[in-house]
């Protein structure tokens, strides 16, 4: 009894076989989902956006319309004003501070806890990571009592402070790694050479993590610049409010002038969305190194 096996077809040479694959393209239904999502997103900030540039009348009479004519005024206004710009100096005075302790202090104590072995250094580490469970609306009332008692109420230094705290254990997780995948062969030759440890950490260690470093940063800075919530409890001055509260605060002064406040709020919304567009690669490379590490 003989049995029938099926001969593969010749192939020319220089063709491969090719294999059966959907469609390049993905699924529609994702694309569609993803649509939806976006407009979701886009949708108010558009509105917010072209509500600035119409009248209280155009937006009584037709509140999903479009400007008719455009105008420009309320740009203008908000613009020529000393509010907005004093606003925005105390939000970067305030991100640019908070940014900067939190990589200096961040990364010496991640180099610590990652390259240094000790006892209870797990505990510590499981210390800052439990950070991550108390956001800051939960400490909101003590940070109060403790800015109020150090005679920081009403100064940027009572918002920075906290701030720099509360960003640590977000920090110090995603250096950990980094500075851990540094190979020990690169210490040790440093070493014999003659360099400290002091200037390893200056030399090598800064340079070598420096995307993580970058990642810590750029959330740091967007962390600090829309936070409202502390801003509030601390700052009564309007001398020092930052420019999410001064937006709070420009709306309950023109609340009868709607479509100045939404130009209002679509020129602060301007520098943190610019700031996190062009850092946004950054953003995920360093998330993805932390995670590889």
């Amino acid at each position: 009894m003989t049995t029938l096996t099926a001969t593969p077809e010749p192939t020319l040479p220089g063709t491969t076989r090719r294999k059966e694959k959907g469609l390049p393209w993905g699924s529609p239904i994702i694309y569609f989902v993803a649509l939806v999502v976006i407009a979701l997103m886009l949708v108010p900030i558009a509105y917010i956006v072209l509500g600035g540039f119409r009248t209280n009348s155009q937006i009584t009479v037709d509140p999903a319309g479009f400007p008719n004519p455009w105008n420009v005024q309320n740009y203008l206004s908000v613009l020529s004003g000393s509010t907005f710009w004093q606003e925005v100096g105390n939000s970067t005075i305030v991100a640019l501070v908070t940014t900067l302790g939190v990589i200096v202090l961040g990364l010496m104590a991640s180099y610590v806890l990652a390259r240094y072995k000790f006892r209870g250094r797990g505990f510590l580490y499981a210390l800052f990571a439990a950070g991550l469970m108390f956001p800051i609306t939960v400490a909101i009332t003590p940070l109060y009592i403790v800015v109020r008692n150090l005679g920081l109420m009403n100064s940027l230094g009572g918002v920075i402070l906290p701030q720099i705290a509360f960003a640590l254990p977000t920090t110090i997780i995603i250096l950990v790694p980094f500075l851990r995948a540094i190979p020990d062969e690169i210490e040790e030759a440093a070493f014999i050479d003659g360099c400290s440890r002091l200037g390893f950490f200056w030399r090598m260690v800064l340079r070598l993590s420096l995307p993580g470093v970058i990642t810590v940063g750029i959330l740091a800075f967007i962390a600090s610049w829309n936070s409202y919530l502390l801003p509030l409890f601390l700052l009564n001055n309007e001398a020092t409010f930052t420019l999410p509260l001064g937006v709070q605060a420009f709306s309950s002064q023109y609340s009868q002038d709607t479509a100045k406040v939404l130009a209002f709020t679509s020129l602060s919304m301007i520098p943190a969305l610019v700031f996190f567009s062009l850092f946004e690669r950054r953003i995920v490379g360093g998330l993805t190194g932390a995670v590889k590490g």
